[in-house]
């Protein structure tokens, strides 16, 4: 596991596969960085299906209302709800979508993100300056690598738990 710099702005998910470690970018983004912990410690993110997996671009998650279910309409459903929280205005800055990053999911409003992200599987710099970038994978992208594909997968992936480093 990497070594953690700053625990309060760490998040730590468990996989199937292992741990993924992200460093959150709270001076770029601090409105989402502030958001993903928070849900983080009401336990919203655990057991919430990773819904649209693309090879190659990235893999999508975080929809808190319709994403812990089990029955396929709520899984069909994912990626159109979010929290029950307000949305975040942009928080877009200079940093690249490149390979690992945190990018905030929204719809095509910029100011509609809520609680949905997605990581990278490559660089992907066409999204540069639409999404925000308020996080980036420090160790465990080996098993980012490996959640299963598609929209939404057969039998998708999970987030078993989301925590902040600092509380565990």
């Amino acid at each position: 596991m990497a070594e953690i710099k700053d625990p309060e702005n760490t998040i730590i998910i468990e996989l199937k596969g292992g741990q993924v470690v992200i460093e959150l970018l709270p001076d770029v983004a601090p409105k989402h960085s502030e958001r993903m912990k928070e849900l983080a410690r009401a336990g919203e993110y655990d057991n919430v299906a990773f819904h649209r997996v693309i090879d190659g671009f990235m893999a999508q998650t975080g929809d808190v209302q319709h994403g812990d279910m089990e029955d396929g309409f709520n899984i069909r459903m994912a990626g159109t709800g979010g929290s029950s929280l307000p949305n975040l205005p942009a928080e877009f800055s200079k940093l690249p979508h490149d390979r690992g990053t945190l990018g905030a999911a929204r719809s095509q409003n910029p100011n509609s993100a809520n609680s949905q992200f997605f990581i990278n599987f490559k660089d992907n710099h066409f999204l540069n300056g639409q999404y925000t970038v308020y996080g980036r994978v420090v160790s465990g992208m080996e098993h980012v690598d490996a959640i299963t594909r598609g929209e939404p997968p057969a039998s998708p992936d999970r987030m078993i738990s989301v925590k902040v480093a600092a509380d565990v």
